[in-house]
């Protein structure tokens, strides 16, 4: 197989092992999300919450399985990894902005219902995320 065969596989595997714990994260998230608007919390806080439980899960999955740190603990690695941890909280922070703005153009200007605009822009956000995570927040980690 060819470097550039083999390089689209590897992609693709771990495109599939970022999509898995993409559910996990989208469960934590959804399941509190619907809890929290059922209690009454605003749409927006709750999504706030929710997401930023699915986003603990995310971190902690993704740099270890998906985008596969090294597992060392040298002093570089700490500062790479405390870079990583502020990347990782700038760029989900401007993927919950977009899924607010999503959720708020949806359920006040279209009138949608709060779970099935939830689930609009979560499918949406999903390819965003991957590029940017992969490209810019875990761009230092090896892949496994």
């Amino acid at each position: 197989m060819s470097s550039n065969g083999r390089s689209r596989k590897a992609l693709a595997i771990q495109f599939m092992k970022f999509n898995a714990v993409g559910l996990l994260n989208t469960a934590i998230d959804m399941i509190l999300y619907t809890l929290l608007v059922w209690l009454g919390v605003h749409f927006a806080i709750a999504q706030v919450l929710s997401y930023g439980a699915g986003m603990a899960n995310s971190y902690v999955l993704n740099s270890k399985f998906t985008f596969g740190g090294t597992g060392t603990s040298s002093a570089s690695d700490k500062s790479g990894s405390l870079r990583m941890g502020a990347r990782f909280v700038v760029w989900n922070g401007v993927i919950l902005a977009v899924s607010i703005l999503f959720l708020t153009l949806m359920t006040k200007l279209a009138g949608m219902n709060e779970l099935y605009a939830k689930l609009i822009a979560t499918a949406v956000t999903v390819a965003i995320n991957f590029y940017g995570s992969k490209r810019w927040v875990f761009a230092g980690a090896r892949a496994n």
